[in-house]
């Protein structure tokens, strides 16, 4: 007959080291998907810590709060034009007008609010829905007429941009009303701290939440739960600390930007959207094999069609808010190195060029690159031909790294 007394202790013993086990394993497992080319968001975090290493160890000023809360001032509008950059990515497609978008929508914004006196709300909604439309062009292209991306975006680009210097007019720019909500959002309204910290607890709270609820629901068809509570409470844990102590840091200048915590907003709507819903499964499944996905009774050309749509409609958002940080439309408005930028911010923050693979957050950590750089080299009065060229390599090091992942994971899969 056995002891009670020693069953219990070897209950307990067991129990501590399923919880090593637990740690222990996450961490393995963690290597374990590094060493097979799943690097995640790991390259760009890493990419994030050197450059804001260097940079504060040229000009201590980079981290200086103030300094950071206009980094997430200018990262906003670009962060949503490329947070529509995502969707076609992971389709394996491209839009190159997203830059001429973004400048059409702040040129329809500054025509219809400023010159026809119309209300904001529907000068607003007039340019989403005219970014919707031409999202719905370009995807119509390609389900009828086979008409690759990347030549209707081009043309398109062409297009919007006749079509912003034409709504512009002889003056070549529009001053919207700098005592404006519109104008005051983009340049100083900021939240308050009591609703910032909130908001930094609110993540980690809601991991929590999913986390039991996701092993409630396995462990009641009897499936196992990798890596246990311990793993979901260390997770939870360091990411409402990091959150926190972000929070703080910035709320000891200006704040954190409520333009920032939209494009956050977004980005944590679109993250729901992509892994949590049956949309976002089919456009992984069409990004993977189109072919496959069409054989499974995946609609591809509506998924095309909403890819394509929210595409431009968060370009036109984009150029909205930076026409309010500017306080202007103008013709220069969505030229230059915006294109350039947004698909850089995807590309570099984990999407990959080649479907079938990215995450609404990679637009998040992308756009903050690009713009750490480009704060930098501002700060030390470096010349902008210098910051094309770093964040040409950077981008160059993200498709090399993205394709060498690629490479690992077939050769693993076929190990």
């Amino acid at each position: 007959m056995s002891d009670p007394n020693s069953q219990v202790a070897l209950d307990r013993s067991d129990s501590r080291v399923r919880h090593d086990e637990g740690i222990v394993g996450a961490i393995r497992g963690f290597f374990d998907r590094v060493r097979s080319g799943d690097l995640g968001m790991l390259p760009v975090i890493v990419g994030l810590v050197l450059i804001a290493a260097v940079f504060w160890s040229l000009n201590p000023v980079f981290l200086a709060p103030n300094n950071l809360a206009n980094l997430l001032f200018d990262a906003a509008a670009v962060g949503c034009i490329s947070l529509g950059i995502v969707c076609v990515l992971i389709l394996g497609e491209i839009d190159l007008s997203v830059g001429s978008m973004s400048g059409l929508a702040s040129a329809i914004l500054g025509v219809m609010w400023v010159q026809m006196g119309l209300p904001v709300p529907l000068a607003i909604l007039v340019a989403l829905g005219a970014g919707a439309f031409m999202g719905l062009v370009y995807a119509t292209l390609l389900n009828r007429f086979g008409m690759p991306s990347f030549v209707s975006t081009l043309a398109g680009l062409l297009a919007m941009l006749g079509l912003q210097l034409y709504l512009l007019g002889s003056t070549g720019s529009i001053n919207l009303p700098y005592a404006s909500f519109l104008v005051r959002f983009g340049q100083i309204h900021v939240m308050p701290a009591w609703f910032s910290y909130l908001l930094a607890v609110l993540p980690g709270g809601l991991m929590l939440w999913l986390g039991l609820d996701r092993m409630r629901r396995r462990a009641a068809v009897n499936l196992s739960n990798p890596g246990g509570l311990s793993v979901l409470l260390a997770k939870a844990g360091i990411l409402t600390v990091l959150l926190l102590v972000a929070v703080h840091y910035l709320n000891g200048g200006r704040g954190i930007p409520w333009m920032f915590g939209l494009f956050v907003a977004l980005v944590v709507a679109m993250n729901y959207a992509l892994t949590r819903t049956q949309w976002g499964r089919a456009m992984f499944a069409v990004g993977g094999n189109r072919e496959a996905a069409r054989r499974s009774g995946i609609n591809v050309h509506r998924i095309r069609m909403s890819a394509f749509m929210l595409c431009s409609t968060l370009a036109a958002l984009g150029g909205m808010l930076a026409a309010s940080r500017l306080a202007s439309s103008s013709q220069q408005a969505g030229t230059g190195d915006v294109n350039l930028n947004a698909i850089a911010a995807a590309v570099i923050g984990g999407t990959s060029l080649f479907g079938g693979r990215g995450s609404a957050w990679s637009a998040l950590l992308g756009v903050i690159v690009i713009q750490a750089i480009s704060n930098g080299l501002t700060l030390l009065n470096l010349s902008s031909s210098l910051r094309y060229m770093i964040t040409g390599a950077v981008l160059a090091i993200a498709v090399i790294v993205d394709s060498l992942a690629r490479q690992s994971r077939a050769s693993h899969g076929r190990g």
